[in-house]
């Protein structure tokens, strides 16, 4: 097992790097941004979900197919670019909300209280959050990149006589995903906190949501000409 100095700097280093904006951060920022902290902090779990696999596959061996295999490395490469594209694509299509749309928002949250139109309501706003949840899985776990950032990173921090290195890398994986987790989640409140303090933000989000967009498809391009790693 890592060393309680070694796990220390381990956090230290994972709390610097998730605070470090990506797709990742995008995705959540944006979330939070439009729809309040509920949404944000879902995107936020959803993100976290998306590192346990990356942890998954590299603690099994799949990291190392992807770091050794230009096929596999380009197959994850070229869906997680495409993912990337079509989320910046929405954004930047995205209508701008009308004051009508407000206007209708207010009366419907209003009738959420109220018998059959509520539970209509609180149906649309789960499968929502569950669409918002997925979107945030996807965008974490289609990106290649990331498996093998665990596999250069974590190792790092694994004692070269560690009597079981698997389980050493698991650990850490998953403390650094708990990291992930409470930094993404710092994200969602604060963007939620910007929201509600931004005059009329509904305008503002029109601009935020194109730049957004441009930043995904930037991603997405950065992603699409990664080549695999040398081997």
């Amino acid at each position: 097992m890592p060393e309680t100095q070694q796990v220390l700097m381990f956090m230290l280093a994972g709390v610097l790097l998730n605070l470090t904006p990506g797709p990742d951060v995008l995705y959540i920022v944006n979330q939070s941004l439009r729809g309040g902290v509920r949404r944000g902090l879902v995107a936020a779990w959803g993100v976290t979900a998306g590192c346990f696999v990356h942890v998954a596959a590299a603690a099994l061996g799949l990291g190392a197919v992807l770091a050794t295999s230009a096929d596999a490395f380009n197959l994850i490469k070229w869906m997680g670019a495409a993912y990337l594209l079509w989320m910046g694509g929405r954004l930047l299509w995205r209508t701008s909300p009308s004051p009508g749309d407000s206007a209708m928002a207010h009366q419907q949250s209003g009738m959420a209280h109220s018998g059959q139109h509520g539970d209509v309501l609180a149906s649309k706003e789960e499968s929502g959050l569950l669409a918002v949840f997925f979107g945030a899985f996807a965008t974490n776990a289609l990106n290649p990149k990331v498996v093998l950032f665990f596999l250069a990173f974590v190792p790092q921090f694994i004692p070269a006589q560690a009597p079981d290195p698997t389980w050493s890398f698991v650990l850490l994986g998953c403390l650094f995903n708990l990291n992930s987790l409470l930094v993404c989640m710092g994200w969602a409140l604060a963007a939620s906190w910007l929201a509600h303090r931004a005059q009329g933000m509904q305008r503002v989000m029109h601009h935020i949501d194109r730049l957004a967009g441009l930043l995904f498809v930037g991603f997405g391009l950065k992603l699409a000409l990664t080549d695999a790693p040398s081997h």
